[in-house]
């Protein structure tokens, strides 16, 4: 179905100093990238997503845009109750969702106190026809983590049942606190049978990302979930993975989690893994997500039956990956050659891509993509939004814009146009 987009131009959002979130119609919504603010267009516009959350930014001045003049304005006090603080909202959204622009916020004097915004990604939000809008477009018509696929009551019935029954299992343990402690829609799929399957399985890593939501340094933001602390066996992996293969709609078990370090490097478990589960069944696909930083391993596991796999991806230029990531022992060269071998073994490839508006369209960002993308010919890259506070995001990497960003909509066009065989989305497709 097409995407409803607004008749009238909302109008900006805020948060009260008791967290309230109220519109107030003398200012439009604005919408932010790489810190600039624009002006959206309404085709940037959807209502907000089911299963969204709306988020209060900490000082931070929400900025909007004047309806005679068009200039923007900060919105320094409530309209409502003068001399009342305010600070600026955002949109987390469910997945399925690419953000088109982020909010639009000054930090308040002085900027230095204001805090690092936890690990999330924060979409523009304004307020029209009695609903919430946001920049954004569905970029998966895949429902497998809707919000309206789960009955908690059924599946904690579910998740309790699987539990008691595989208490021996220490990976089905670990994952039960993933579905009932943190909601991951993964794990809940697991525990219903269904579609993708989570196979997390290391508890270390060989990068430091500055947006690693499982590991976070003292001091820093706090992480958003909690990483595995022991490498499970690959009999304990198989007897989550086989029968999920077996019987599940669109089945697909996948290495490499949120809730996890990088799976490669725990390659010899996993290659043990995949040959005793495709001794039991040829059913579904076995996917890795990775930072590829080990080719000859991800080689490893293509022969010994990996079907697919999905490489995180934050910049396709070498300095950004690097800052972002502070790999230790790799590089973005290394990723590139883990696709390379992945293709020539006739294997399924997914760039995860990073989205940060106003720096994933970076006009040389997007031309350094491109020639990535012609080079190595991924055939899928999922539109994942960055969690993380945009400005601290371009301080890490170092970005500084020598040209305007060229609009997401418009990069999306650009490179559909430039590459017809590259599809686009936000899952793991099945193959089988």
């Amino acid at each position: 179905m097409p995407a409803r987009h607004p008749r009238t131009r909302p109008s900006l959002v805020f948060a009260n100093q008791e967290g309230e979130i109220l519109d107030y119609g003398g200012l439009y919504m604005a919408g932010a990238a790489a810190g600039e603010m624009y002006q959206p267009e309404s085709e940037d516009l959807i209502e907000l997503p089911p299963g969204s959350e709306i988020f209060t930014l900490p000082q931070r001045l929400p900025v909007g845009i004047e309806a005679e003049s068009g200039d923007f304005a900060v919105l320094t006090e409530n309209p409502y109750q003068p001399g009342e603080p305010v600070q600026a909202v955002a949109a987390f959204m469910a997945p399925a969702h690419t953000a088109l622009y982020s909010a639009a916020f000054v930090k308040q004097e002085p900027v230095t106190e204001a805090p690092l915004l936890p690990l999330f990604a924060y979409t523009a939000v304004g307020w029209a026809e009695g609903k919430f809008w946001v920049t954004a477009l569905r970029s998966d018509a895949d429902i497998r983590q809707d919000l309206g696929q789960f009955n908690l009551a059924g599946l904690e019935r579910k998740t309790r049942k699987q539990l008691k029954l595989l208490r021996h299992n220490r990976l089905v343990q670990h994952l039960g606190t993933c579905c009932l402690t943190y909601g991951c829609p993964a794990a809940r799929n697991y525990f219903l049978g269904r579609w993708e399957a989570p196979l997390p399985c290391s508890p270390v890593c060989n990068a430091a990302c500055a947006g690693c939501i499982s590991l976070q340094p003292s001091g820093a933001c706090p992480s958003t979930q909690d990483r595995i602390t022991f490498v499970p066996t690959a009999q304990e992996i198989a007897e989550v993975a086989v029968p999920h293969l077996e019987k599940a709609d669109r089945a697909i078990a996948s290495f490499g989690q949120g809730c996890e370090g990088e799976p490669l490097l725990q390659a010899q478990v996993m290659e043990q893994a995949i040959r005793l589960i495709r001794q039991q069944t040829s059913r579904g696909t076995i996917n890795l997500n990775t930072n590829g930083s080990l080719p000859r391993a991800v080689e490893r596991l293509a022969l010994a039956g990996l079907d697919s796999i999905r490489l995180s991806l934050n910049s396709a230029q070498t300095e950004h990956h690097q800052r972002y990531y502070q790999p230790k022992g790799f590089s973005l060269a290394d990723l590139c050659t883990s696709l390379d071998i992945m293709k020539g073994l006739g294997r399924h490839v997914s760039l995860n891509y990073f989205i940060l508006p106003g720096c994933t369209d970076n006009p040389r960002e997007f031309e350094i993509f491109s020639q990535l993308v012609e080079r190595h010919r991924p055939d899928l890259v999922q539109l994942r939004n960055l969690n993380m506070d945009p400005d601290y995001y371009r301080e890490v990497i170092g970005h500084s814009a020598d040209a305007p960003p060229i609009g997401m909509r418009n990069w999306l066009q650009a490179l559909r146009t430039r590459f017809p065989w590259l599809r686009f989305g936000y899952y793991n497709p099945p193959l089988k």
